[in-house]
């Protein structure tokens, strides 16, 4: 089975709420400027926004089905906005951990089994944060990064008054990462063909709704920011298919376009009908 899995992640201008992690000892002597285009600067981008991301297409995609997904709060919680906290559960979420009696025996429904966090017992799905750098020789894509291009930008607010000729009234800094390009790495701690089943489906539907508010990824969507192309990278490549994948001078081979049908006619199906069935059963 498949233990480590990528996922394609394209964006052309990803806002990260969670921070953007970078890498600025390129800047000696104290000339680092935010906004030069000669800075080299490298980063990571955190899993938290990454994760909240996918799950929330998984909900969904479990959703559609007609199952019922965690609610990603703790049921103990005192919720300032406790009539939204009411409309999720009637949307298609159940109290978090109200799918299990022991958390370090039952499975519950299969958005507990992949993200866990309750009881102290972790999910079936390591995520890990995706590390980019503007050089592309530099990335490597088997270790889940991407090619990226990280900048400081700086919004302001002006002024109406025609008087005041664009004064501004406020600025505001964000980090944000450019023309991002390459993969995230996820890691399953147990596979289970159901969890390939819903990471198929739930990609499919976040590319699919990418331009919605509520599926684009990270902070400033407003302006353009977290529209994200994605896909699953066929399971069955090895390790120099799936540098091939992002080597732009080269296209697929004879043997990848066989694993692409042999993953679309055969395996991609199976753990889908695996899918339908957990659900299914968590649903009888």
């Amino acid at each position: 089975m498949f233990d480590d899995v990528y996922v394609r992640i394209r964006s052309d201008l990803l806002v990260i709420g969670d921070s953007i992690l970078t890498d600025r000892h390129h800047a000696s002597n104290g000339n680092y400027e935010d906004d030069d285009p000669q800075n080299q600067i490298g980063g990571i981008i955190p899993a938290f926004p990454l994760s909240g991301w996918l799950r929330h297409g998984m909900e969904a995609v479990v959703q559609q089905y007609g199952g019922s997904a965690c609610h990603p709060g703790e049921s103990n919680a005192n919720f300032k906005k406790a009539d939204v906290y009411d409309r999720d559960l009637n949307a298609g979420y159940h109290e978090k951990g109200a799918c299990v009696d022991d958390p370090n025996t039952d499975d519950g429904c299969v958005i507990f089994d992949l993200f866990g966090g309750f009881g102290g017992v972790p999910g079936k799905v390591m995520r890990r944060p995706i590390k980019f750098n503007p050089v592309r020789t530099a990335v490597d894509y088997t270790r889940g990064q991407a090619e990226g291009h990280y900048r400081r930008l700086t919004r302001h607010v002006a002024s109406r008054n025609a008087d005041d000729n664009r004064e501004s009234l406020r600025s505001m800094e964000l980090d944000a990462v450019a023309n991002l390009d390459g993969c995230w790495q996820l890691s399953f701690r147990e596979t289970k063909p159901e969890f390939l089943g819903l990471l198929c489906e739930s990609l499919e539907y976040l590319d699919s709704h990418n331009t919605d508010f509520m599926h684009q990824l990270g902070g400033a969507r407003n302006f353009g920011a977290g529209i994200v192309d994605t896909h699953l990278i066929n399971p069955l490549y090895e390790e120099h298919e799936l540098k091939r994948v992002f080597n732009r001078s080269r296209g697929t081979t004879k043997t990848m376009d066989e694993k692409d049908e042999q993953w679309a006619s055969e395996y991609r199906p199976a753990f889908v009908d695996a899918l339908e069935t957990r659900i299914e059963e968590e649903t009888a």
